[in-house]
Formats: structure tokens, C-alpha cells, sequence
């Protein structure tokens, strides 16, 4: 029976580097030969994921990608969106409006950009490890023909200002949205419902499989509902304690130590 392994990218298939390991690369590529389906699991957007994928030669049959933390499910060799989920545009509005009194640097996607409304170093950081393009516009909606997967807020600085927002904003934007920590600097902001586990059901269902077959393994917060969702969940060693409380199991290595082609070598191609 075919297995599906759902593999956050920063922390856990890419080295701190961001590369993978020839090791990785060739446990990957093996699994795959032997008609099993390899998944990227990202908060990413398309755009950068579409980039990764094509880097990390993950672009054959049985290869998937999951973005913007569960909005989106994508086939990579057919280059075809599976499923998609959108933020209503008032929220979205809301949510740059009450970030701009916040002080804190507040971005969205189209499907080939990051819109903004300024420059800001929080702006460069994401941008140096996405390697996405931006725009910067006087007004969003300028640059969106549709409704967009997720916001996102950054704070380099852990200044503490994200909890805050999180808090004070917490009784309107529960509603429709679903928020969470993707890591230390970055608030996302997703469709109501949607988080990284919402992707593995997705994909699974439409790929006819079972949860059984499923295995799921990340390093952050927003991993933890994948790891729930899947039938075997993997913390990292290199992931935070949250997220090792939350798994079944934790890797013996970290993701600068080959830890992917140790999932693979003890729970795929046995």
C-alpha cells in the first residue's frame, strides 16, 4: 500500500542553509520509485513553493505541495491547484488597518507577489528567505484581483507586539479566521478552518488513500495540526518543545542530519 509523507520545508526538509541534503534528495526520489507521494508542507505561497519544488527536482508524479499553512493544495507535475480556500476581503482590510495602528509590518499574496503598503526591514527578511517578489501599493486591493489565502505580520524584533495583536484582536477575527504563530517573527492569519491538517485530509481524500497511510513531520507550532491529522506524527528533533509534546514520535536527527531520509528508511521503504 501506497504511504504519503506531509514534510514542513524551513526546519525540517531544508537544512538551516535552506538546501537539501543529497541524502534527503535520494531517500525522496527513492520512495517516490516505488509509487509512494511526497508533499511540501509550507506556509509559503505558491509562487516560492513552485520555486523550491522545481529546485528540489520535486516536480515528477507523486509529488504535492500544501501552501499558505492549508488554503491551497497544489499538484506539482501538473502544475494544477486542487484546492483552495480565501479570506474575505472586509477582513482583510480590518486586519491591515488595525496592523498600520499596531505599528506592525502586515503583507498579503496575489498569485505572483507580496503586497504591501511599505517598505520595511521586516519586508527584506521575509523576502530574503522566500525569495518572492513584491509590490508596494498605496492601497491592497490595488493588487488583488481576488481574494487572497492569508495574511501575514512580522515582527524581527520579538517584541512582543504580535501576542498582543493576537489578543486584542481575538474576539472579531475568530469568526472567519484562523490564526497562529508559524514561527517567533511571523503571524498568519488563514480562512477560518484551514491550518495544515485541513491539506493532509484534502489530499488524501483525493488521492483515495487512508489517514493510516498518512505520515506527517514539522518543527513549528503551525505543524502541529498536520501532525494531529496524520495517522503517524513527527516532531524534529530540532522542533520546538510544543511541537515535540504534541507528536508521536521525535527523529533521532535534526534537519542539518538527514532527518527526512530517516523518516523514509524506517516508516516507507522498509
Amino acid at each position: 500500500m501506497a504511504k504519503i509523507l506531509f514534510t514542513d520545508l524551513d526546519g525540517t526538509l531544508l537544512t538551516d542553509d535552506k538546501k537539501i541534503s543529497s541524502k534527503n534528495k535520494e531517500a525522496i526520489q527513492k520512495m517516490l520509485h516505488q509509487g509512494n507521494y511526497f508533499v511540501i508542507c509550507t506556509g509559503r505561497p505558491v509562487a516560492s513553493g513552485r520555486i523550491v519544488a522545481k529546485e528540489l527536482g520535486l516536480t515528477s508524479a507523486g509529488c504535492y505541495m500544501i501552501c499558505f499553512n492549508g488554503a491551497v493544495v497544489y499538484d506539482c507535475s501538473s502544475d494544477r491547484i486542487l484546492f483552495q480556500k480565501s479570506l474575505a476581503f472586509p477582513d482583510v482590510q480590518r486586519l491591515f488597518e488595525e496592523a498600520k495602528k499596531a505599528g506592525i509590518h502586515i503583507q498579503t499574496y496575489n498569485d505572483t507577489h507580496i503586497v504591501a503598503l511599505e517598505h520595511s526591514r521586516e519586508l527584506d527578511f521575509y523576502v530574503g528567505r522566500s525569495n518572492v517578489p513584491y509590490k508596494l501599493v498605496l492601497n491592497v486591493f490595488d493588487a488583488l484581483d481576488k481574494e487572497p489565502q492569508k495574511v501575514l505580520m512580522i515582527d524581527t524584533e520579538n517584541s512582543g507586539k504580535l501576542q498582543r495583536f493576537l489578543d486584542d484582536n481575538i474576539e472579531w477575527t475568530k469568526k472567519n479566521m484562523n490564526a497562529f504563530f508559524s514561527c517567533e517573527e511571523y503571524l498568519e492569519y488563514c480562512p477560518k478552518g484551514i491550518d495544515k491538517g485541513t491539506g493532509v485530509r484534502e489530499l488524501t481524500s483525493f488521492l483515495n488513500l487512508s489517514i493510516e497511510d498518512t505520515i506527517a513531520v514539522g518543527d513549528e507550532r503551525n505543524d502541529i495540526a498536520m501532525i494531529h491529522a496524520a495517522h503517524l506524527g513527527i516532531a524534529m528533533k530540532n522542533a520546538h518543545d510544543i511541537v515535540k509534546e504534541e507528536a508521536d514520535i521525535v527523529t533521532e536527527h535534526t534537519n542539518n542530519e538527514d532527518a527526512i531520509a530517516e523518516i523514509i528508511e524506517k516508516y516507507i521503504c522498509v
